[in-house]
């Protein structure tokens, strides 16, 4: 059964389509993970989802109940772990835990033996009675799952759960999603740009952008539609004439230039080297680096848009500028 069903679902703002006519079915259980750069629409997709906002036009269900006309159904069954931190600081954990529970109205001792569950599934027993400003940024992120966990929700939505943390907190966060997924059966739903997070976490990923889906299926099966290797080709110049020469390569599934390197899709890429050297050569150009690897969700991504996610990153964040400076009437 589905826990989450989405047709045609689209959000505009203006002109601006920050999401567009996507489809989407997640099962009971699963960890799917939104997969894109800032601006790419997943935070909007999931504020449709969680009732926050409401769609243009499309629908969706969760967990059977409408998003638009039956949200007090849609909120009862979903816990949110908001991308900016949300909990109140001069309360200890525990009272940030209960006070959430009374919002749901869960008696006293439903509310005593969730804390206790919760707080010992994200490891934070003996940190309960420490006020939240005390606590690390990756104990506050593990407290807020535990919160989104605290009124028995069959639906999880995690927004970008480790911005902000350092590599290793972010892993430690990483961990406990996984358990939490593995042991609740919580479906869940993760929006993130970490690439190497939905690698590891996922069942499933969408890459969205420009408020599309571009591709949709496991880690592994959208690492393998990319090819077995991955070449990538650090030029000084001339790099249109060796794409062009290159591209003519039956053995080449596929090239994509960007920034001044070409990044090629072979079979067995360690014999392929020294060919696509000697092409080269013969074009008089110059390979200043060669790198092989295996594919990442980072070359699925660029496979699929044509860029990396980093440009991305850049064109979302100067959308952004756009906007804002719009709205200000183009004072600076």
């Amino acid at each position: 059964m589905a826990a989450i069903n989405v047709k045609n679902l689209t959000r505009k703002y203006g002109e601006l389509v920050a999401v567009d006519s996507i489809n989407l079915e997640i099962r009971e259980g699963e960890l799917f993970g939104l997969l894109g750069p800032n601006g790419a629409g997943k935070t909007t997709t999931l504020k449709m989802l969680s009732t926050l906002i409401n769609p243009t036009s499309g629908s969706a269900r969760i967990c059977d109940h409408n998003v638009t006309k039956e949200q007090d159904a849609v909120r009862r069954c979903i816990g949110i772990v908001f991308q900016d931190p949300s909990l109140d600081t001069k309360l200890t954990g525990r009272e940030n835990l209960d006070f959430h529970a009374r919002m749901y109205g869960m008696d006293k001792k439903a509310r005593d033996e969730k804390i206790s569950e919760v707080l010992e599934l994200v490891e934070l027993t003996d940190k309960a009675d420490i006020l939240v400003e005390d606590y690390s940024g990756g104990m506050q992120r593990r407290l807020e799952i535990a919160r989104g966990l605290m009124h028995y929700p069959k639906v999880l939505f995690l927004d970008e759960p480790t911005l902000g943390l350092d590599a290793q907190t972010r892993r430690h966060i990483w961990d406990y999603i996984k358990n939490l997924n593995d042991r609740m059966k919580v479906t869940m739903i993760l929006t993130t740009h970490y690439m190497e997070e939905a690698d590891y976490l996922c069942d499933r990923v969408a890459i969205m952008d420009h408020g599309k889906f571009v591709a949709l299926d496991t880690p592994e099966k959208l690492k393998e539609s990319v090819g077995s290797d991955i070449v990538s080709l650090q030029i000084n110049e001339n790099g249109v004439a060796l794409k062009e020469k290159l591209g003519q390569q039956k053995w080449v599934e596929d090239i994509k230039e960007h920034n001044g390197s070409l990044t090629l899709s072979v079979k067995k890429g360690d014999e392929k080297i020294p060919k696509i050297v000697r092409i080269a050569e013969d074009l008089g150009i110059r390979i200043a680096s060669v790198n092989l690897r295996k594919p990442t969700l980072e070359d699925v991504f660029l496979y699929y848009t044509g860029r990396t996610m980093r440009a991305q990153e850049a064109d979302a964040k100067d959308r952004m500028r756009l906007r804002v400076r719009a709205r200000m009437g183009g004072r600076r």
